[in-house]
């Protein structure tokens, strides 16, 4: 067992928020009618990509009835479809689509973390949920050779700059700001950028398109390897 799938073990068998714990559990217990038949992840969720991977995604948590139903991050429901879809374009992903975890689905060269791991009532972890949830996070980053951050809306992106600094990375004062393409500079070569939430809000009004997301995954190409082009990866 490597390092990283010791750490994805822990994370799965973590109960230190109650709140989270009790309501990630009554999520799988109750169920989405449309999801009856489903048996319920009901679980922090770890990771999931390429352990060699440059590009690190730094997402918010999983959402009730995604990825705390499939067991795997951004899996199971419309922002899931929408980042999968062009990460796919960009050629980090093998498919457009993310059903389950037995659905074939592969990344390269990239991988998806989270601030927070359970799903939150609301989509909004607290403050002090996010805390003890951070050590995952700073572990998670240690074992991947990340180039490029790319944070999904301005809690990813908090969490992103408050994991580089509790490890000893300067990112200057004051915190840079959050904003879509946002884009850091960080010592060591590497980068941080932000884009907006793939959350189903921003996509179906239009905050963000696909276009949109498209320009910010040639910058992180470009960024990756002084090129726009796609690797030849996949067929």
């Amino acid at each position: 067992m490597t390092k990283l799938e010791k750490l994805h073990k822990e994370i799965v068998a973590c109960t230190a928020c109650p709140r989270l714990v009790e309501w990630r559990e009554e999520v799988a217990r109750v169920k989405r009618r449309a999801y009856r038949d489903w048996n319920y992840w009901g679980r922090p969720v770890p990771g999931f990509g390429d352990p060699k991977a440059r590009l690190v995604i730094v997402g918010l948590a999983p959402a009730a009835h995604g990825a705390n139903r499939t067991g795997r991050m951004f899996t199971g429901d419309r922002s899931g479809d929408f980042l999968f879809a062009g990460l796919h374009r960009a050629g980090f992903a093998n498919q457009p689509t993310s059903e389950h975890r037995d659905d074939g689905l592969a990344l390269t060269d990239a991988f998806i973390v989270a601030a927070a791991r359970c799903a939150p009532p609301d989509n909004k972890p607290l403050p002090d949920e996010l805390a003890r949830c951070a050590p995952f996070l700073d572990r998670e980053m240690a074992l991947l050779p990340a180039r490029v951050l790319l944070a999904l809306g301005a809690i990813g992106w908090n969490a992103a700059l408050a994991s580089l600094e509790r490890t000893g990375v300067a990112v200057g004062s004051p915190r840079p700001a959050f904003g879509h393409g946002a884009e850091v500079a960080l010592p060591g070569g590497r980068t941080l950028m932000g884009c907006y939430h793939v959350s189903q809000q921003n996509t179906q009004t239009g905050r963000l398109t696909p276009a949109m997301f498209d320009a910010v995954m040639a910058r992180v190409r470009v960024l990756l390897t002084g090129r726009g082009e796609m690797p030849s990866v996949f067929p």
